[in-house]
């Protein structure tokens, strides 16, 4: 109902009344939340619902009020903090609000769930009584307590439907939110196994087989969450806020959780700063940059602090010094040295000296030449310092010298500029000059020669006197007949090159691919900064990383050979020409696939993203050919199949180094574009090993979750492991029993013993059938 502008001020002061009344005291908590829930529900005024979302934050952050306590209220609240989410177009302020209470409220759910599973009889009656003490109605929860449990994931569904759509202050409180959901949701240390009831809440205090809240259900959804939160330091354009909000939720993570640690720390180290720098400097740009710079740099020091003899010490400190380098490079290289005045620094300028009188600056005084031949390096020198003339220039790397010299350019007086290029001008002139002067020969010797020259002798006397030299001058011929005569010149091109060999082919396509392979492994040095993946809208290959190189090589392997593996009807007559090209190209592309193979294999944890675009590359060119050629059907049988080959080729080379909890056979198999039965057949062979058994189910179960193309096989292969592997009887019974509960019972109607050979390898088809049939 409609509540009066007065009703509402005298309620937010009594409402005011009983937050200073808790504030004094923390055993009032109870009776005024229980209160205060009926007036602030999504039917109160704006005012009502705004004091209620920050009490009810401002409750369970209290570090007052007892964690037992906590959890009682928590389960009161839940249902009030749902209605006023699912408000539509509600205030900004009560969503914060609302978001901020579900962070703290959510580790408590989970301990209750967790420990109305183990807690004590004796300890229930104990909190019961301390409820009733208190005044409070509270009642223990049944262990199955679904209704609680599904009001906190409507809850947390809604806040991370809003993390990418709300609002800058709302999407700062969403990753606050899902930072305790990861928390919570990872393993954390136990510190006392005995006492469950005061260890911190993670995932390591849910059991095994808990029926509300599975731990792998949890631990994979913390998994997801994760890599969103971390998505934010891959996109090209991060807004600051959102960027410096994580960062800081991030330090709790690497403290708290070791297991994630490393991946946290290493999509911070790949995450550059200052990437926007590159466009127009604002204001607002400069700061932003700044900012994300200090928190990154506040972030890792810290961590360095805690832990300085840590395995990734090395690799912060470098980051740091990167970091350092780049901003001083960006923001203090126009403060290193102070340019030129734009005004005259004594007020007058050249014109105004002339009229007053002031003597005008001299132009640049240019040394002269000195004497003898003259190189270009004297040319061009205008110092008579000695150690600048001779030091030697091409010492300094290229780098080094378009970072001085651009400056110095920029910074440059026009005036003195041009005064200097003259100068340059006229030694060049004057050189010129004199040049054309020794080559047109000497002056004509003088009749008249002084008396004093007759003493002098010189080493080399002429056979013929100066009158005969005249003479001989005279009668020469003009100087015009010497010159050659000028010959026109045709066009010239340069011969063609000798074809390759096939030898020679080979040769250099592999040395390509060992430098191409070379700056990978560069480019995996810790020193360097890896792009990331920016999201959806972007080049492939478009910033010259380690992510470029892997897609240049991937389309090389997959395209280069394109067209040329199934040679058309017309072409086939030529193929003395065409076919040695075609051998050729795929020849270079099966040694890349080799190449790359080889290189996933090496490190395939580390790699594993690698191996998985390069297969999708593979998927996608099949798919290409096969529908470009399926009008001709003799060509589509002819057509090769790279993928298929090459996916089951990349899993025989990781399957015998998985282990019992490795989580890369899942990832492999949940991102590559196709699963077949073949690849199932590889998987199906891990059964063999008992510790492995469990791998195995665990991946089958994710396929038939989460990718329902594949599904009727997986649960095939199920089946297949619950008839002839004795150790996964016990774990595929579960998934049976839903997907295919048939089976199950007309093995216990029938009475009929499956094999209980679990080194067997898969049955034939007919015999499979016999057996399903029963």
């Amino acid at each position: 109902m409609a509540v009066s502008a007065t009703s509402v001020t005298d309620q937010l002061a009594q409402l005011d009344a009983a937050r200073n009344l808790v504030l004094g005291d923390a055993a009032f908590y109870p009776q005024i939340v229980q209160g205060i829930l009926p007036i602030i529900g999504a039917e109160a005024r704006l005012e009502l619902r705004r004091w209620g979302a920050d009490f009810l934050a401002e409750t369970f952050a209290s570090p007052t009020l007892a964690t037992q306590q906590k959890e009682q209220l928590s389960l009161l609240v839940l249902r009030s903090l749902q209605e006023l989410l699912e408000i539509p177009g509600e205030d900004g302020g009560v969503l914060k609000s609302v978001v901020q209470a579900a962070a703290s409220i959510y580790p408590l759910v989970i301990r209750h769930m967790h420990l109305e599973v183990s807690r004590p009889p004796e300890l229930c009656e104990k909190w019961e009584k301390q409820s009733l003490i208190c005044g409070s109605s509270f009642r223990i929860n049944t262990p199955n307590d679904t209704s609680a449990w599904e009001t906190m994931a409507a809850i947390k569904s809604n806040i991370l439907r809003r993390w990418d759509t709300a609002a800058a202050g709302v999407r700062i409180c969403c990753i606050k939110f899902v930072q305790r959901v990861i928390q919570t949701e990872t393993p954390g240390v136990i510190m006392d196994p005995r006492r469950p009831d005061q260890n911190e809440t993670s995932l390591a205090l849910v059991p095994r087989d808990h029926p509300l809240i599975p731990p792998r259900n949890l631990e994979a959804e913390a998994s997801g969450l994760l890599d969103r939160l971390l998505n934010i330091f891959q996109e090209d354009t991060s807004d600051a806020v959102l960027v410096n909000a994580t960062l800081n939720c991030l330090g709790i993570l690497i403290r708290t959780r070791q297991s994630i640690a490393n991946k946290i720390l290493s999509a911070i180290l790949n995450f550059n700063p200052l990437k926007q720098a590159n466009s127009p400097m604002t204001p607002k740009l400069k700061v932003m940059i700044k900012s994300m710079e200090r928190t990154t740099k506040a972030l890792l020091m810290n961590i360095n602090k805690r832990n300085p003899n840590g395995p990734m010490a090395g690799r912060i400190q470098q980051y740091l010094e990167r970091v350092n380098q780049s901003s001083m490079e960006i923001f203090n290289e126009p403060s290193r040295k102070r340019g030129a005045p734009s005004e005259p620094t004594d007020g007058l300028d050249n014109a105004k000296r002339a009229r007053l009188g002031a003597g005008i600056p001299d132009r640049p005084n240019i040394p002269p030449l000195p004497p003898g031949p003259t190189s270009f390096a004297q040319l061009y020198t205008l110092t008579s310092d000695e150690g600048l003339t001779s030091f030697d220039v091409q010492q300094l790397p290229i780098e080094l010298v378009v970072k001085i010299t651009l400056p110095v350019l920029y910074r440059i007086d026009h005036n003195v500029l041009g005064g200097i290029i003259n100068g340059i001008r006229s030694r060049y002139l004057y050189l010129t000059e004199t040049q054309q002067a020794t080559v047109a020969g000497p002056p004509p010797l003088s009749a008249n020669v002084d008396e004093d020259e007759d003493d002098y002798e010189p080493d080399f006397q002429p056979t013929e006197n100066s009158e005969q030299i005249l003479n001989k001058i005279d009668n020469a011929p003009p100087e015009d007949s010497l010159q050659q005569p000028e010959v026109a010149l045709g066009p010239f091109a340069l011969p063609q090159p000798p074809p390759l060999t096939e030898e020679e082919t080979d040769q250099i396509g592999k040395g390509t691919l060992n430098r191409v392979f070379g700056m990978m492994n560069v480019l995996d040095e810790p020193s360097l900064a890896k792009r990331q993946k920016p999201g959806l809208n972007r080049l492939a290959a478009s910033n010259y990383d380690r992510e470029a190189w892997i897609t240049v090589i991937t389309r090389l392997a997959t395209r280069a050979s394109a067209g040329l593996e199934t040679p058309s009807q017309d072409s086939i007559k030529s193929e003395d020409t065409n076919g040695t090209v075609a051998a050729r190209a795929i020849s270079l592309s099966d040694s890349i696939r080799e190449t790359l193979y080889v290189y996933v294999i090496e490190d395939f944890r580390a790699r594993i993203p690698i191996a998985i675009a390069w297969l999708n590359e593979e998927w996608y060119n099949d798919q290409v050919q096969l529908q470009q050629r399926s009008d001709n059907a003799q060509d589509y049988q002819e057509l090769p199949q790279h993928y298929e080959r090459w996916v089951l080729k990349v899993l025989d080379g990781i399957v015998p180094y998985l282990d019992a909890k490795d989580k890369v056979l899942i990832r492999f198999l949940s991102e590559i574009p196709g699963v077949s039965e073949m690849v199932l057949d590889r998987v199906k062979g891990l059964a063999r090993d008992p510790e492995r058994v469990g791998l195995v189910v665990n991946a089958l179960h994710y396929l038939i979750l989460l990718r329902p193309p594949v599904r009727e096989i997986c649960v095939d292969a199920l089946e297949d492991l619950w008839r002839n592997y004795e150790d996964a009887k016990c774990l595929t019974k579960k998934l049976l029993a839903k997907w295919r509960p048939h089976i199950l019972q007309q093995e216990t109607t029938n009475g009929v013993q499956p094999d209980t050979n679990k080194f067997s390898a898969a049955r034939p088809s007919a015999q499979h059938a016999q057996l399903a049939a029963g």
